[in-house]
């Protein structure tokens, strides 16, 4: 893969946690800036990667086994750093995606409990070492998370929204070790704020980055 000239920027959280919300008012103020900017979102993204996507998230795939459900997302994201996110940074875009590699070590390393360890080795080979710059780390207490899917607001409730409470304090549990392996990355944001101070919080560290 080609080196890359632009910035990439991943946004994480437990379900709820409104990061296409924060997304979209990122993207505004650099939009504002003059700078190209590509909004998009894993799995999915392109063609191939957002076919992964629904049978990852289809409420009737509940057999599905853990280290399948690991392989098919590193799959996805292979597919849509080459087909997008790669030739993006080459012109020298500023890419904003929804989840990354840390949604995987959460999820399915430390929530399914196949370890974080192994699915970074996975991911390490469909990745090829492009990591992001900054992660904004959009942290919510799994109930209030939860219930902001349950009320509709802003997408369809897919299968991982269907896990246990258990299941989504554990992934909760899994993005602040990830904080803490990698504090010059990941910045943490209370998404139990305001919309307005959330947003507020997402555009300040952006701007850090950005000098």
């Amino acid at each position: 893969m080609s080196p890359a000239s632009g910035r990439f920027i991943t946004f994480e959280g437990g379900e709820g946690a409104g990061k296409t919300t924060v997304i979209r008012h990122v993207a505004d103020m650099l939009a504002a800036e003059g700078r190209d900017i590509v909004v998009t979102r894993e799995p999915g993204g392109i063609e191939i990667a957002e076919r992964i996507r629904e049978v990852i998230l289809d409420q009737r795939h509940t057999a599905m086994d853990g280290r399948t459900e690991a392989l098919l997302y590193a799959a996805a994201r292979r597919q849509h750093l080459v087909e997008k996110v790669a030739p993006a940074l080459a012109r020298g875009a500023v890419v904003l995606c929804d989840r990354f590699l840390d949604s995987s070590l959460a999820y399915q390393g430390h929530a399914r409990g196949l370890g974080i360890e192994e699915v970074l080795a996975v991911n390490a080979f469909a990745i090829g070492g492009m990591m992001p710059e900054l992660t904004l780390l959009l942290d919510i207490e799994p109930e209030l998370g939860l219930a902001r899917v349950q009320a509709g607001q802003g997408r369809e409730i897919n299968r991982l929204d269907l896990e246990s409470l258990a299941f989504h304090r554990l992934v909760r549990e899994g993005y602040h070790l990830l904080l803490e392996r990698y504090p010059q990355r990941i910045v943490r944001i209370d998404a139990s704020q305001s919309e307005a101070a959330v947003t507020a919080d997402a555009r300040a560290a952006v701007g850090k980055l950005f000098g």
